[in-house]
């Protein structure tokens, strides 16, 4: 349509089922371009992808082309196939949902730093789980949100 503008930038996290460390370092980083190639291909452009062996990160200015489920959906159904088929020993899935972010053009540069993989090994190497960031993106975002409907979690599983 002539004459409309937009630019919203996305930050999406999603992790391993049940949080299992299974992004393997020796083959994550081509994970994370297959996402951002995917990202594009389907008509947005991938700013950057990161994460660490149980969680991704994927950030992207969204062209609005499609439902942000879809496009969370076809990547995540595409990477699970690459993954299966060409680095995965055990079977490999995806958690079921995800969280979406928008991200504030001021914020987009601190924020592409923080997504980058070799922040995401040092962050989540020190000790800061990706069960806590996700908790505080949830609260920083002001996001509602029912305990039940959160990602699975080790210790959650373990309590049970």
């Amino acid at each position: 349509m002539a004459n409309t503008y937009r630019k919203i930038i996305l930050h999406v996290v999603f992790a391993v089922k049940y949080r299992q460390a299974l992004l393997h370092k020796s083959w994550r980083r081509n994970v994370f371009g297959y996402i951002h190639e995917a990202i594009n291909g389907r008509g947005n452009y991938c700013i950057k992808v990161g994460g660490y062996n149980d969680h991704i990160h994927i950030l992207f200015d969204y062209k609005c082309k499609e439902p942000i489920e879809d496009i969370v959906r076809e990547i995540k159904k595409a990477s699970n196939i690459l993954i299966n088929q060409k680095y995965s020993k055990i079977k490999f899935d995806w958690q079921v949902g995800y969280g979406v972010f928008s991200v504030g053009w001021k914020e987009l540069d601190q924020m592409i730093k923080y997504v980058d993989p070799d922040f995401q090994e040092r962050h989540h190497g020190k000790g800061c789980s990706f069960k806590d960031d996700y908790f505080r993106l949830l609260k920083e975002y002001e996001v509602e949100y029912k305990d039940e409907f959160v990602f699975e979690f080790f210790d959650n599983i373990l309590d049970e």
